[in-house]
């Protein structure tokens, strides 16, 4: 199976949401956690393929068009992932679809359900915030497979900051686990 993964945002260009006392960068964090997706599902047998850039509907360059570059490599599932932030203190775990009844609604859950019962065992406050729709989001609406965006935590809350820090391992296995568990058929 190929696994397209898309850690957000670019350094340089768009660091994302940033931790005000730490400075903890979301594109930093996207790109760890990716590269450890990526590792972890190559080790499950997987073709991977990995690519960070802020460009999410066609502009300048064209060659980092991280729709298009999924579509053009014929992926089979399409992970983004992020960091949420809102106003220090929302917290939790999160995956967006853009159609709560289809095939990434399922591998969605997959991902929810590993990524908040690994998070929950290092810290038992750990929200699930569920699965939720976006119908506006570029890598969920022109993607031809089906296609995620995983929201780890809040990246602005004294909590969930502690563990996109020091757990990145963590949420990478948890991230590639849910992926396998799909793979298997899982609910």
């Amino acid at each position: 199976m190929k696994i397209f993964i898309n850690p957000g945002h670019m350094p340089g260009v768009d660091s994302g949401a940033v931790n005000p006392v730490s400075g903890l960068r979301e594109c930093d964090v996207a790109k760890k956690v990716g590269e450890l997706v990526e590792y972890y599902l190559q080790s499950a047998g997987c073709s991977t393929m990995l690519l960070q850039s802020n460009n999410l509907c066609g502009e300048e360059p064209k060659d980092f068009n991280i729709c298009a570059s999924a579509n053009a490599w014929q992926a089979d599932l399409f992970v983004s992932l992020h960091c949420n932030s809102f106003n220090t203190y929302a917290r939790g775990i999160e995956t967006l679809v853009f159609d709560l009844s289809s095939k990434a609604a399922r591998l969605a859950g997959c991902i929810q359900r590993q990524l908040v019962s690994t998070a929950q065992n290092i810290d038992s406050t750990v929200i699930d915030r569920g699965l939720k729709q976006r119908t506006d989001l570029a890598v969920l609406k022109y993607t031809d497979m089906p296609a995620v965006l995983v929201e780890m935590g809040f990246i602005d809350n004294d909590f969930d900051v502690v563990l996109l820090e020091n757990n990145q391992d963590d949420i990478a296995r948890a991230i590639a686990r849910g992926v396998t568990d799909y793979m298997r058929g899982d609910k």
